[in-house]
């Protein structure tokens, strides 16, 4: 019951809310800003939310060190939780990062189809997977078939995976290559102006959705205007 009170006071719910849904099962989203505005950060709400549903997790990182993921899920957690006053906020933070499986990749011999086969692999050994966070992808070191791989992965099994790459532009265009924008159901990026906004650059069908929702610069949460 406390872990579904906390589901209802996630960040999440207010991008779901200025979004119809958000993303779905099977779907793919891409969050985008600058280096060191906070990308890792809503990645972590967006897994933390499945957490919450007492689902299966994993967390890709391409940083060796995943003492710096944990970090973030301990910190999102316990902001979250001062929501609700819950009590013994230690031990279900316990429980609930339990479901949390952190798989890290180094960008010297990184392939998405790596990360797709040991996917496959949790699957074969009975982890099933909900939902997957993806931290920092180099579109520069991906092809339009490593993309699509992963699309038809979620697509097949259900899953949402939300992505992040580095962009320096806040257009469309600028967050993520023309070839790619068609696997992404929705693009985010972070804009640094008076705080740090997240401007939905697409959801579904829809293009530039105004949301009013931004970082909170205490927090690190997503919060509204």
């Amino acid at each position: 019951m406390v872990k579904q009170d906390l589901y209802e006071k996630s960040p999440v719910r207010l991008f779901d809310a200025a979004t119809d849904g958000g993303l779905k099962a099977g779907e793919l989203g891409l969050v985008t800003s600058k280096k060191g505005l906070g990308k890792t950060s809503v990645l972590v709400q967006f897994g933390m939310d499945t957490l919450l549903q007492d689902k299966q997790l994993i967390h890709v990182t391409f940083d060796l060190h995943s003492s710096n993921v944990i970090y973030w899920y301990d910190t999102i957690f316990t902001e979250i939780s001062k929501k609700k006053n819950v009590g013994n906020a230690d031990e279900l933070k316990s429980e609930v990062v339990s479901k949390r499986t952190i798989l890290s990749f180094s960008l010297d011999n990184f392939t998405l189809s790596k990360v797709v086969n040991t996917l496959n692999a949790l699957k074969a050994g009975g982890i099933a997977v909900s939902g997957i966070v993806m931290d920092g992808i180099d579109f520069t070191k991906v092809t339009e078939g490593d993309i699509n791989a992963v699309a038809q992965y979620a697509a097949a099994e259900k899953v949402t995976v939300w992505a992040s790459a580095t962009a320096e532009g806040g257009k469309l265009a600028d967050s993520v290559p023309p070839a790619f924008e068609k696997y992404f159901a929705a693009v985010v990026h972070l804009n640094q102006s008076e705080g740090v906004s997240l401007d939905v650059l697409k959801i579904h069908d829809k293009k530039d959705v105004a949301t009013g929702i931004k970082l909170d610069t205490k927090t690190s949460l997503l919060t509204k205007n």
